[in-house]
């Protein structure tokens, strides 16, 4: 599809969504979460029990599932030349009988249970139809002038000196913020791939998906929210901290991000949202492709294409036990980001309520 009223681009990605909700959008399917969809997420709540879906923010530990991505850092702070913890302002005000602590927290912010923002997966694509691929993210934002960062390595990672840090990088669009404003409520409806494959390591594409969902009676209407249930986050959860990347390779469920009618069908059936209990929703690495595809195809599909937001190491093995001893399948789910400006991703703590 091609068209001349984009400042942006020319023409947009096959079977994408951009320019669907607007010339500048920035929340893709985000918008389907409407008042309809609260409500119907809201009249899911029948006992009043609420699950909290995320592992603690020091879970996994260590660096077996991504070596570039670390567990949080906890120091305090300064007060007038002391140690603000357990602090004693009797020392610093005669008389005060105040102990005060006050920390700081290095987060690696895709490091436990996350949302993948917009700009956190992009691609090459012309969108000028001048033959010339351009590093773009979803909606046609640009690397480099919507999306910034610094060339030099130095300007990256963690600073040697993080009293002194200043930020480097910054989405000037689609940054998390603009999610995290939208409250991300509505209805969620559980997928329980873990009760019909267990501890497995298999890749599911399209078929085996319809045949889970016929099975336990689950259905999918625009603008629910998806949650895979594989197991994967309950495994992660019995390391301790001290993950074994072997095993850990050889886990549960993912989708299979080169399956076109898998894809199709995430495109067809209008989801606002995909959350996974597992490391990438999709296997990683994807099954071979051409030697010019992505190598995070479910990814590109829906971060960079139809603006469907990935969540990923959600714990959801509690609820979805529960959802299947009563017999159900669908919540109210809440799950906004945190509203960290510039963000392209952001650990979140989502509360399922039944």
């Amino acid at each position: 599809m091609t068209t001349a009223a984009n400042p942006r681009w020319k023409q947009r990605p096959p079977g994408s969504t951009w320019g669907d909700f607007g010339p500048d959008d920035q929340l893709g399917r985000l918008n389907l979460l409407t008042a309809e969809k609260v409500r119907q997420g809201v009249a899911e709540v029948r006992e009043g029990r609420s699950f909290a879906l995320s592992l603690p923010l020091d879970y996994p530990g260590g660096n077996a599932l991504n070596a570039n991505r670390q567990p949080p850092v906890l120091r305090p702070l300064l007060r007038k030349g002391l140690v603000n913890f357990n602090c004693l302002l009797g020392e610093l005000e005669p008389g005060r009988t105040d102990v005060l602590s006050d920390d700081l927290a290095i987060l690696h912010l895709q490091y436990s249970t996350q949302w993948d923002g917009f700009a956190h997966v992009g691609a090459l694509f012309d969108a000028n139809g001048d033959g010339l691929p351009e590093p773009l993210y979803y909606n046609g934002f640009a690397a480099g002038r919507d999306i910034a960062g610094p060339s030099d390595v130095r300007d990256a990672g963690v600073p040697a000196a993080p009293g002194a840090a200043v930020s480097t990088s910054a989405a000037h669009a689609l940054g998390i913020e603009g999610m995290a404003r939208t409250g991300v409520q509505g209805r969620g409806v559980m997928v329980d791939l873990h009760a019909h494959l267990g501890n497995a390591y298999t890749v599911v594409g399209y078929e085996q998906l319809m045949r889970v969902l016929e099975a336990d009676g689950v259905v999918v209407e625009p603008g629910d929210m998806l949650c895979l249930h594989t197991g994967f986050a309950e495994v992660v959860l019995g390391m301790h901290k001290r993950p074994d990347p072997a095993v850990l390779a050889a886990s549960c469920a993912v989708l299979d991000g080169r399956d076109e009618r898998l894809l199709q069908w995430i495109t067809d059936s209008q989801i606002a949202a995909i959350a996974a209990d597992n490391y990438a929703v999709e296997a990683f690495p994807a099954k071979a492709g051409p030697a010019c595809c992505a190598a995070l195809p479910l990814h590109e599909h829906c971060l960079f294409k139809l603006g469907v937001h990935l969540g990923e190491l959600w714990h959801l093995t509690p609820l979805a036990q529960w959802l299947r001893a009563h017999g159900r399948h669908r919540f109210l789910l809440t799950a906004p980001p945190l509203n960290l400006p510039g963000a392209v991703a952001s650990p979140v703590t989502p509360v399922a309520t039944v």
